[in-house]
């Protein structure tokens, strides 16, 4: 009587196993081969000598063939003709591939490993032999095996079970033993029939390379080839996009290499995900890049038209471009942004500096963003600071083409992991937001996560990375030597580190990276000498009275009597609500913009005093008459460049009495009287009126108080007199003197200031000068007579720049370090030092650009002569007050302090230190431009490569040592340890890379630190594998699946019974805090519903209880019984819990 074997109540595998080993030789036909399930039986099979005879012979029959090759097929064997050569090339690659991608699916252990090695072996000996069944599907399962032994020569297994564990061991199967002598002889005849068929072909060689090639080689990859896999892999974004776009064909010999690839990049951004920030830093072209884009797609099958907003002194710069580069659009200041709501639709709007839109609530913002979502339009966004001191200010731009709620493909994996200990539910109760949109990572302060959102939707590359990724080195053999490459490959001599790195312009001229810098120039401060203007300004006394401002004006909403307010009707109520908006960020606005100007000018503080004193009697009048008190435009007047711009008035009448001439309180309280009338002749659109009744009397006593102490330290410093001015003599001298032939580039951040050096210029008698601020109707017009060679119009000759009329010195605002062609010049001057180091950056940008041809930039930055130390202190003294009355730094820009934190130290621009104002490294550029030119550079290098690692299998493994790892210095950063880099991409689609150390735990999940830990030398050694090397890359698989999962999908609705459940007993774990009954189990608990589906017996048990709102200890108790009998939650099969997908795992560890 035949046996039956189901694996329940008897096992197959054991009577496979025990006639194995009595037999010599077997046949196998299966449908489905699992290479890791050979390990059941390899034992047995490595007892025999190989070749006919003494070894398995296997036929795998479900391989699904294309409809037009079965025809082909099935037409060969009718008409009896040979099948070609070709056909069957193909079908051997088409089989390795799937059992290629069957290696690649789940996580590795040491079974199977040492199994695929087994069976690689066995094939190489002859042990085993696999053939494909092609004449048509074959789902038979047939176990034959022979043994020396006359009375039962065969055993036959037939049945469901295929040549897997779980066919083999697990799961449910009906097969039977066949003994009979006919019986197995026929089957070993039905088996040789199709074993001998020409449809039957031998797929050995294609599964011993399989093997070979995957993660259970003999031999690892190199950590150099890994490092470049998981580098390949993580700039996929970026290689589809060069090989997807294509430049317009008149561009391709315009833009640099540089260029190109970000051009390509960027138009994948933009056609996948409707816009893009072009982030790299100034000088790099920008301008043109955006312009080649916008070409991209005004070409088929796109055909849009570009929509161009920018500020308005490059208005002439963009027409020019559009006119140039043949750009069908139109350029729109940002000015005029009423238009938008009749213009007609553009598919493409591209917004110049578009960091000046960090503001949701401006009304810039809001126009640009109801274009933009009127019309659909794509979206390109250029700027060199994206973001200064908030990642917000990148949501906010963001905002401008992409909903909050989008999915973006990304989620905030650093936020989770701190914030809401690793669980989407908890993000999920914090936020009533979806876990991978751009509302997600606007609650992140995390860099790691704003670097992976950015990596989707901006392409930012510094100074130092172009140089290091892109310049060229000529070696003394005359060959160029690209910057990939250590030596020359003509000559083989190492490439000289001395010789200066350059790039080639389209007209074949060479541009060398000029080096920059710093310089300080130093004028005395004495607080002790009366006579010194300086030391006035910067004595305690003063700083002390600017601190203890009240600033009352830029609070309003901190002085609203709340009695009075609910007597107010409502549109009285809507303003008094938006009185309330700023609050103590404009009061630390105000107080930080005091001294920056204090820093800038004596001559620019004292006005601002003068102003700012006079709008205080503009209030103070208004209250003690019982009139209405002005807000909105007037109120604020808080910019950093000028305040109280609405004040400002021409002062012909020298005799006449203003703020300008004002000294003591009654002159003042004149000068605020007749502003007061004469604002309310004026009628201002931009000024709001509201009684003085709904504001408490401490209102009218901080004004006057203020006004006292401002008035105090216009009498302490009395008028300027620029004749004692040392900082403007030091800057006199530096002009006539030290490079009267050579022009000079002087920057400040306050018209007032530029306005006060132009004077003091025209009175020194120093020609061919311009002072330029905001309020010049055309600044772009002086950057063309200060610097004609970068601005020529080739088109144009008859435009050249006269000799007589070009400029040798330019003084302006920021407004011209933002968009402008200045590197005729290669002199800048910091006439005040910004508080960002961004400023600077951008500074010494509009004159070290592409066609720069100093090889010095030469930055001078004016610095109290006392030493740094006093500029420090006197900064932290603001900073603190500040922060002591919660009250904002008033800058958008980080805090520019003598910090690590801070990028560049102020001390190194006073002791001139090289290399203080390049800019940032790798940790400033997006991490796809890092990974595609980690790439790039490799098989530019290593031609190889090309080939290995697009064709290299996932899962494959790799150990390198310790020593080798890049020790990160900047605080908080990772430290080396021993460990695993694991590559995961979840199920999802997303990319989570996680650094975990032996004991499993997460030292980092930033991509760029665990790309830099990776990093490695092409002769970098391969080391033995941790022991526990794949439980800890299942570990992170595991955590891979769990990022896979959504939120809502984790629990279930609001509404379903385990995310109540849940939420009950969260609850109840955090009521029970460090009692009694805060216990293991009940956190074990609350794991495995958050992990696990429920039972529908507990499902239905915890809905009755939570139906019959049952006392929480009630619900708990009935759960952790469930749990005790293992009737909680479903338990699915190990196997399904591996869903995320294992690009490639790198151990760590010590020689």
């Amino acid at each position: 009587m035949p046996r039956i074997f189901d694996n329940i109540d008897e096992g197959l595998l054991p009577a496979l196993k025990n006639t194995l080993n009595v037999s010599e030789r077997a046949d196998f036909c299966v449908g489905y081969f699992n290479l890791r399930g050979w390990k059941c039986v390899d034992q047995l099979v490595e007892r025999w000598s190989g070749g006919p005879g003494q070894q398995c012979r296997l036929i795998v029959g479900m391989h699904k063939l294309p409809s037009e090759e079965l025809k082909m097929l099935k037409s060969a064997i009718k008409a009896d003709d040979e099948i070609s050569q070709n056909f069957l090339v193909r079908q051997k690659e088409k089989i390795a591939k799937e059992f290629r991608e069957q290696l690649m699916v789940g996580a590795p252990n040491e079974a199977d490993e040492s199994g695929l090695r087994r069976l690689s072996a066995q094939l190489k000996a002859g042990k085993v032999t696999v053939k494909l069944y092609l004449k048509h599907t074959l789902h038979a399962k047939l176990y034959l095996c022979f043994r020396p032994d006359e009375t039962n020569p065969r055993t036959g297994f037939l049945g469901s079970s295929n040549l897997t564990m779980s066919g083999l061991s697990f799961q449910g199967e009906l097969n039977v033993d066949v003994l009979d002598h006919d019986m197995t002889q026929k089957l070993e005849k039905w088996f040789n029939e199709r074993w001998n068929d020409r449809c039957c072909i031998d797929i050995t060689k294609e599964l011993i390379k399989v093997i070979d090639e995957s993660w259970a080689r003999e031999t690892p990859p190199t950590p150099y080839q890994m490092y470049v896999k998981m580098a390949y892999h993580l700039s996929e974004e970026a290689r589809a996009g060069v090989s997807q776009f294509e430049l317009p064909s008149d561009m391709q010999g315009v833009l640099l290499d540089y260029q190109s690839a970000a051009v390509r990049i960027a138009a994948r951004h933009l056609d996948r995900r409707g816009g893009v920030i072009l982030g790299d830093v100034v000088g790099l072209g920008k301008t043109m890049m955006a312009t080649a884009i916008a070409r991209i797609f005004q070409e088929p099958p796109y055909s849009y038209q570009t929509l161009i907003i920018c500020p308005k002194n490059l208005v002439k710069m963009w027409e020019k471009y559009l006119h140039n580069y043949r750009l069908m659009g139109v350029v729109l200041p940002n000015s005029q942004l009423d238009s938008l709501e009749k213009l007609r639709r553009y598919q493409v709007v591209v917004i110049d500096e578009s960091h000046n839109l960090r503001n949701r609530e401006g009304v810039r913002w809001q126009q640009i963003h109801d274009y933009i979502e009127r019309n659909a339009s794509k979206c390109i966004q250029l700027s060199a600071t994206p973001y200064n001191k908030e990642y917000a200010d990148i949501g906010s731009q963001l905002r401008l083409f992409l909903g909050p709620d989008v999915e973006v493909g990304a989620r905030p994996e650093a936020y989770l992991a701190n914030e809401c200990q690793g669980r989407l539910e908890e993000f999920t109760r914090m936020h009533q937001c979806k876990v991978n949109t751009l509302a997600a990572f606007e609650k992140s302060e995390h860099p790691d996560d704003w670097r992976e959102l950015m990596r989707l939707y901006m392409v930012r590359r510094t100074r130092s990375f172009i140089e290091r990724n892109y310049s060229i080195t000529d070696c003394s053999c005359g060959t160029a030597i690209h910057a990939s490459l250590s030596v020359c490959p003509k000559c083989n001599t190492a490439k000289d580190a001395n010789v200066r790195r350059y790039l080639k312009l389209g007209n074949g001229q060479k541009f060398h990276f000029p080096k920059r810098i710093p310089k300080n120039l130093a004028f005395d401060v004495n607080e002790k000498d009366p006579s010194d203007q300086f030391g006035r300004l910067y004595s305690t006394e003063v700083v002390d009275i600017i601190r203890e401002l009240n600033l009352p004006r830029y609070g309003l909403g901190l002085y609203v009597d709340e009695g009075a307010k609910k007597k107010s009707k409502d549109s009285e109520q809507e303003v008094l609500d938006r009185l309330w908006k700023g609050g103590k960020r404009l009061i630390g606005f105000c107080k930080t913009n005091f001294f920056k100007r204090l820093e800038s000018s004596g001559d620019a503080f004292l006005l601002s005093l003068r102003r700012h004193i006079a709008k205080n009697f503009v209030y103070i009048y208004a209250l003690e008459n019982g009139l209405d008190l002005p807000v909105g435009r007037y109120q604020k007047g808080t910019g950093h460049r000028d305040s109280d711009k609405d004040l400002e008035q021409e002062h012909d009448d020298e005799s006449e009495l203003n703020e300008l001439n004002a000294n003591t309180d009654e002159e003042f309280r004149h000068v605020g009287s007749a502003q007061y009338k004469a604002l309310r002749t004026k009628k201002d659109k931009g000024v709001t009126w509201i009684r003085p009744g709904v504001f408490t009397s401490d209102l009218s006593l901080h004004l006057k108080e203020d006004t006292q102490k401002l008035v105090s330290i216009l009498k302490m410093v009395g008028q300027w007199d620029p004749a004692r001015d040392k900082k403007l003599a030091k800057l006199l001298e530096l002009i006539t003197k030290k490079h009267k032939d050579q022009k000079v580039l002087v920057f400040s951040q306050f018209a007032d200031t530029v306005k006060y050096i132009g004077g003091e210029l025209t009175k020194a008698n120093v020609s061919k000068f311009a002072a330029v601020t905001g309020d010049d109707e055309d600044p772009t017009a002086f950057a063309r007579l200060f610097s004609p060679s970068s601005n020529k119009d080739e088109e144009n000759p008859a435009s050249d720049v006269p000799a007589s009329e070009e400029l040798r010195v330019l003084i302006a605002t920021d407004t011209l370090s933002e968009g402008q062609n200045l590197q005729d010049a290669h002199i800048v001057v910091n006439y005040d030092l910004p508080w960002a180091i961004i400023r600077l950056i951008q500074r010494a940008g509009r004159v070290d650009r592409i066609g720069q041809k100093s090889e010095e930039i030469l930055c001078y930055s004016f610095i109290p002569a006392e030493g740094v130390e006093k500029l420090i202190r006197l900064r932290a003294r603001v900073v603190d007050r500040l922060r002591e009355n919660e009250e904002v730094v008033g800058s958008d820009e980080v805090f520019f302090e003598d910090s690590e934190a801070s990028g560049i130290k102020i001390k190194d621009l006073f002791t001139e230190k090289s290399g203080s104002l390049d800019d940032g490294e790798d940790e400033e550029v997006d991490l796809v431009s890092i990974a595609f030119q980690i790439w790039q550079n490799a098989y530019a290098k290593y031609p190889e490569l090309k080939t290995i690692i697009p064709q290299m299998p996932n899962v494959v493994y790799t150990t390198k040592s310790l020593d080798s790892v890049h020790t990160d210095k900047r605080p908080g950063a990772p430290q080396p340890c021993e460990g695993v880099l694991a590559y995961i991409r979840n199920t999802e689609g997303m990319d989570s890379l996680a650094w975990l150390d032996l004991d499993k735990k997460v030292v980092t999940e930033s991509h760029l630190a665990i790309l830099r830990a990776a990093a490695c030398e092409p002769d970098c050694a391969t080391l033995d594998k941790h022991v526990n090397h794949h439980e800890i890359v299942e570990a992170a698989v595991i955590a891979g699946h769990r990022q896979g999962m959504s939120a809502d999908g984790n629990l279930g609705g609001q509404s379903s019974t385990r995310r109540k459940l849940y939420d009950i007993l969260k609850a109840y774990s955090e009521s029970m805090q460090g009692e009694l009954f805060d216990t293991a189990e009940l956190k074990e608990v609350i794991s495995a519903v958050y992990e696990r589906q429920l039972t529908e017996r507990a499902r239905d048990k915890v809905a009755r209880e939570i139906r019959a709102k049952a006392h929480p200890q009630k619900v708990v108790d009935l759960v952790l019984s469930l749990h005790q009998e293992d009737k909680l939650c479903v338990y699915a099969d190990e196997s399904e819990a591996r869903e995320a997908q294992i690009i490639c795992s790198m151990g760590i560890r010590k020689k």
